[in-house]
């Protein structure tokens, strides 16, 4: 090529870098927003997205998510569209860097993910549960999340009602959450244990228990860990997209690096 038309080339990959960047701080900026709305008052988040955000969305604490991944977005987008725009080697190679770490991670988390999936159930009990037992019917916005995502997902507690054994909620009203007995109060252990739902045609087999007259409630963890299965290919092919820009972003920003050079 003509030093004219190379010229060509590196001002226009430039501006998409500058753009392409762009819209990812705009975005880590209304993630990171959203996140401190959450924080700062999540019975109105509920209110408005509680019947429209997924049961994971529900269970995990999203406002902290949001603020992390808004951060992180931020950080990115940042050093991408600055480091492109000031031709800077150094905020490149940063961005480079920090991209990197983000897909090795990723692949790390995922791969951990597929092969000890026991171990991660092992885990979210062991970090979910106690939340369970102090905060549910003590914490209002905690209280609320996890109401919808029992009715919603027809599902009690994280692994069965008994992970409401000795929580506030238990000492308090000596009983069981209602969404635990098919929404009949007051709800005791015997009744928690028998109650049933409706199999769904999509069930998976091995996160039922049989009972005569249908499934026997399961815990949340299960029945999200069947949704996420049954959409294993939605989220493949999220996780191949993501993987693939970031990939390009990688290579974008070390042709502008290596480039740079040459002027």
């Amino acid at each position: 090529l003509s030093p004219g038309a190379k010229m060509g080339c590196f001002t226009f990959i430039k501006v998409m870098m500058i753009l392409f960047n762009l819209a990812i701080f705009l975005s880590g900026g209304t993630l990171l927003g959203v996140g401190i709305w959450v924080r700062v008052d999540g019975e109105s988040f509920v209110n408005i997205f509680g019947a429209l955000s997924s049961s994971i969305l529900q269970v995990v604490n999203v406002g902290y998510l949001f603020i992390v991944i808004g951060a992180i977005l931020l950080v990115v987008g940042f050093l991408g569209c600055y480091g492109a725009q000031k031709e800077s080697k150094c905020l490149l190679m940063m961005f480079f860097s920090v991209v990197l770490i983000i897909f090795i991670a990723e692949v790390a988390a995922a791969v951990l993910a597929l092969v000890f999936t026991g171990l991660a159930e092992t885990l979210l009990t062991g970090l979910v549960t106690p939340l369970l037992k102090e905060k549910y019917g003590q914490d209002k916005t905690f209280t609320d999340i996890w109401n919808i995502t029992m009715t919603k997902v027809h599902c009690c507690g994280l692994n069965n009602y008994t992970d409401f054994n000795n929580s506030y909620f238990y000492r308090t009203h000596d009983s069981y959450p209602m969404q635990c007995c098919d929404m009949q109060d007051p709800c005791n252990d015997t009744l928690a244990a028998e109650t049933k739902v409706e199999v769904r045609p999509r069930a998976i087999a091995t996160s039922c228990h049989p009972h005569p007259c249908g499934c026997l409630l399961q815990g949340c963890f299960k029945e999200i860990l069947k949704e996420i299965r049954t959409n294993a290919g939605v989220a493949g092919g999220v996780a191949a997209g993501i993987a693939a820009v970031e990939i390009a972003s990688m290579a974008v920003s070390m042709y502008l690096y290596c480039r740079l050079d040459e002027k």
